[in-house]
């Protein structure tokens, strides 16, 4: 047998070790191949270049994540089999043989990761390609091709970087004596201690992040943001090194409670635990916190926009004439189009006249128009009844935006110093956007002749607004939504922009959390793994003073649940606070959005806790 065939052989030999890892490295390869399948697929270049830059990039991050992943992954393994490998040193393996026995059983298993992880991009690429096209609603189809480019890059880029974390590890063996290698995992350890100072900084720590994030407003978030971050990192850190264990020993002191039942066994061990996995806890924590906050982000924008597009105008389609002399033929080629589609229509005069307290001209709108606007709009707003001399103010209003101010009061237009009355306002979207408007009388409005601007404003009511998309852009073709004084406007077109722009974005920021997701869950699966075998031994010694497997049981899953969920809530309160801020800073509710994103993923979060623990557990009771 050769020496390449004995790494290999070891490799099958510790299947079982390695299959955690040598399943999340198949995942990361998958991931990144699927990515490179969209990016260069033809189709979609064609119909959205933004999304095959965004895919690029997302590869880039992904690639980046996954040689820290694999490298820290691996570290933890080759930690599992230091006294196998002080046994084969013992036997007369030279460490050169030993660095070389790890090189090339990281090299099978990279190699196989990546064929594997291709193999499975391509039996499910159609799959995905479907999925794609419904998660960006897309209104052509993605067909499956050959991915020559992907498969060259993705075989390229992950052969490199397994041999690179190859080189990485071998030099973990370096320095090792071989009297520590047999200890392995054995040697005693220290009794784990805390800070008492350092663990109130953690708590002052994280109250000021959380504080500075939830009570800026606007910009002000944007202002706090990078300082918040660093002191809830920070925070994050202490919380885990240092105020995790140092609450554990306060519960272990308190003597009702650690002499209770079976919690002896569980405290005893718990503190240790804790701070031997404290930096992977700090880890999956941020981890998990940036896939929420991004996954949350990227959902609330898309809900944002879409609702932004609805609410920007209740109708179906607007057509603003500033005398632009194709506009008969405008509005006949809308009327043609919308033939087969019953809809309300009104049109409107608008005068942009000068007021005294102003420089630039504010825009007017006759009594009898502005109600003829309202009867078309459904529910619809109000009608009103104006007396002489007085103006309503119409401001634009949405949940996107902030409500301007106004004043009780009178208004002066420099055409014959007229004076005109303000009692009340109206805050509506009947109107385009960014302007306000005021609606005087009949009699007042046919007088105003010192007119800066002329508009006439056409509204096209449509119920079922959104079956209207191949209408919208049939007569953005013909039209256009912007021209030699004029502006066309289709609500579903739009609406539908908006849907396929921020739907790529997502899809490529769902991918992302997830690989951020998987590797989370990953990293806590390895290092409860890790110190499986300590484990057993402890377990197995206790049984025999007498432990039931009903008590086994209870031990294991609270201290898996403890192990397992404490990084996942810090992340989901993290989270939580994260899309608080971005909400205030939009002004925009993403509560519905919050909890979907924080919600799904806790509940995966649950499944996979309870896959875990029953393996887990069967595995102990095994050696008992």
């Amino acid at each position: 047998m050769t020496f390449r065939q004995f790494a290999f052989n070891n490799v099958l030999r510790n299947k079982r070790t390695y299959a955690a890892y040598f399943l999340s490295s198949t995942f990361s390869v998958l991931v990144f191949f699927i990515y490179a399948i969209f990016a260069f697929h033809p189709s979609l270049s064609s119909i959205n270049a933004n999304v095959s830059m965004g895919l690029h990039v997302a590869e880039g991050i992904i690639y980046v994540f996954s040689f820290l992943f694999v490298l820290i992954s691996m570290s933890a393994f080759l930690k599992s089999r230091k006294k196998e490998f002080g046994l084969m040193v013992m036997l007369g393996m030279t460490n050169g043989q030993l660095r070389k026995m790890v090189f090339l059983e990281n090299v099978f298993i990279g190699f196989f990761a990546t064929i594997s992880g291709m193999g499975l991009g391509i039996v499910f690429g159609k799959i995905i390609l479907l999925a794609a096209e419904n998660i960006l609603d897309l209104e052509e189809t993605l067909p499956f091709y050959w991915p020559i480019q992907a498969l060259l890059l993705t075989f390229i880029a992950f052969l490199l970087l397994f041999i690179i974390i190859s080189f990485s590890t071998v030099s973990i063996l370096k320095g090792n004596k071989l009297v520590d290698l047999i200890k392995g995992s054995s040697a005693p350890k220290k009794e784990p201690k805390a800070s008492v100072a350092l663990s109130i900084i953690a708590v002052l720590l994280l109250a000021i992040g959380y504080a500075g994030a939830l009570i800026a407003r606007n910009m002000e978030v944007v202002v706090v943001m990078i300082p918040v971050i660093i002191v809830v990192i920070i925070g994050t850190y202490f919380l885990f090194t240092q105020l995790s264990v140092y609450t554990i020993n306060r519960l272990r002191k308190g003597k009702s409670l650690f002499w209770k039942k079976t919690n002896m066994v569980l405290f005893s061990d718990l503190a240790y635990r804790m701070k031997d996995n404290a930096r992977t806890f700090f880890f999956v924590a941020i981890v998990s916190t940036v896939a929420f906050s991004a996954i949350g982000s990227l959902v609330g924008f898309r809900s944002m926009m879409t609702t932004a597009a609805v609410e920007e105008s209740p109708f179906a389609f607007t057509y603003i004439n500033e005398g632009n002399v194709k506009g008969e033929e405008h509005i006949r080629l809308i009327k043609e189009e919308l033939a087969d589609i019953p809809y309300k229509e009104a049109s409107v005069k608008i005068k942009g006249i000068n007021f005294k307290e102003t420089n630039y001209p504010m825009f007017v709108v006759s009594e009898t128009d502005y109600n003829k606007l309202v009867a078309i709009e459904e529910p619809g707003f109000k009608k009103v009844d104006i007396q002489q001399n007085e103006a309503i103010p119409i401001q634009y209003h949405s949940s996107l935006g902030m409500t301007p101010d106004w004043e009780r009061g009178k208004i002066n237009l420099e055409e014959d110093n007229i004076v005109l009355d303000q009692n009340e306002r109206i805050l509506s979207n009947l109107f385009p956007p960014y302007h306000d408007y005021f609606v005087v009388d009949d009699a007042l409005f046919d007088k105003l002749q010192q007119v800066e601007i002329q508009q006439e404003y056409s509204a096209f009511y449509i119920k079922d607004w959104k079956e209207t998309v191949e209408a919208g852009k049939s007569l953005v073709q013909k039209i256009g939504k912007f021209g030699d004084a004029y502006q066309f406007h289709s609500l579903a077109f739009d609406w539908n922009e908006v849907n396929q722009g921020y739907g790529a974005i997502l899809f490529v920021g769902l991918f992302i959390g997830a690989v951020f997701f998987v590797a989370a869950g990953s990293f806590l699966y390895f290092r409860l793994y890790a110190d499986l075998e300590d484990e057993k031994r402890k377990f197995s010694a206790i049984g025999k003073l007498g432990l039931t497997d009903k008590e086994l049981s209870k031990i294991l899953s609270v201290q898996l649940a403890l192990l397992f969920f404490v990084p996942i809530i810090v992340a989901v309160i993290h989270g939580a606070v994260a899309l608080t801020a971005l909400q205030h800073m939009f002004n925009f509710s993403l509560v519905k959005e919050s909890a979907l994103v924080l919600g799904s993923f806790s509940v995966i979060q649950i499944v996979y806790f309870f896959f875990i623990r029953a393996n887990y557990i069967r595995k102990i009771k095994r050696s008992i």
